[in-house]
């Protein structure tokens, strides 16, 4: 029999580009259960709907407790009605999603995009805890971010501050999940890397056949193949991780000459599967920011790891619901 516990507990969802991970946090932060599976860009919100009352339940059956608010942090633009208005990684748009989640789960519920959940569970929580002035840069399956400035997280006027992955690094340059060309995300994001190793592969097959044999065959080959590349000192892959870091920096210097953070965290799954792209990312931006820009900045890896979108959104649900 579940029972009511004094202090709040909340659920935290986080979807991303390939996974759903939920987790009852408590009201200190800290995880009494979890669940996460694996999902794809094919999938209906709708199926994703049901992915998640699925995890809610088994997290609540696990401690026998119940939770007071649920908080979705999804890949997407979210409008403050909680409608996702566009998620280019997950072909979805103008979807509902708060008003479906709400005929099936009796919980209060709040909508958020899931890199800002994130961004919010570190800097209450992890690498930014403490500080005023942050930048947050989360680069996985897609690259996205948040801006604290003054102790405020900007939301914007259409509430889709933060979508860091679209800066243009390059004019007219690779295409974009989005409408644009020569985003920070076509060349540094996990999809983007991908394509480019394929591409370098298919470009040179002699340089390139440790890459294919790692993966099994050329279409296979992911970020993940390039880090495990990496690691065992492939030259091609090498190239792609320091031309990686390069576009990488070129996305941060911009973002620290316009914002003046005093902290800059760098966080997401292909940071922790390629955590030198941080040294590599530091180097270039050193040497190309403005000076103004860079007499207080430190650049610091995300310390929440996976658990920065569930601690995150628990967070918010306890600041925004209850």
């Amino acid at each position: 029999m579940r029972y009511r516990p004094r202090k709040p507990i909340t659920l935290g969802v986080d979807i991303g580009g390939t996974k759903i991970k939920t987790a009852l946090v408590d009201s200190n932060d800290q995880i009494l259960s979890t669940r996460k599976i694996f999902t794809n860009s094919n999938k209906t919100p709708d199926g994703v709907i049901e992915d998640i009352l699925e995890c809610v339940k088994e997290c609540l059956d696990e401690v026998e407790l119940e939770a007071e608010a649920l908080v979705i942090g999804v890949a997407a633009q979210v409008d403050t009605d909680g409608v996702l208005t566009s998620s280019p990684n997950l072909n979805w748009q103008n979807v509902p999603f708060k008003e479906k989640l709400e005929k099936r789960i009796d919980l209060p519920i709040y909508v958020t995009n899931d890199v800002r959940a994130a961004a919010w569970g570190e800097w209450q929580c992890g690498s930014g805890k403490g500080a005023t002035d942050l930048a947050v840069l989360f680069v996985g399956t897609g690259i996205g971010g948040s801006i604290i400035s003054g102790g405020k997280m900007l939301l914007g006027c259409s509430n889709s501050c933060g979508e860091l992955g679209h800066i243009t690094i390059v004019a007219e340059g690779r295409k974009c999940h989005c409408p644009n060309t020569g985003c920070l995300e076509a060349y540094a994001g996990g999809w983007a890397i991908a394509e480019r190793a394929q591409e370098a592969a298919i470009a040179d097959c002699d340089r390139g056949k440790f890459l294919i044999s790692l993966a099994g065959n050329l279409k296979e080959i992911s970020a993940a193949t390039v880090s495990q590349a990496f690691t065992k000192g492939d030259p091609l892959a090498i190239q792609i991780v320091e031309e990686t870091g390069k576009y990488l920096a070129a996305g941060v210097v911009s973002i620290v000459n316009v914002f003046n953070p005093c902290l800059f965290i760098l966080g997401g799954g292909v940071i922790e599967g390629l955590p030198e792209l941080i040294s590599l990312v530091e180097k270039e931006t050193r040497h190309k920011a403005l000076e103004s820009s860079l007499k207080t900045l430190k650049i610091v890896k995300a310390t929440l790891g996976d658990n920065a979108g569930v601690i995150g959104a628990a967070r918010l649900a306890r600041r925004e619901i209850l």
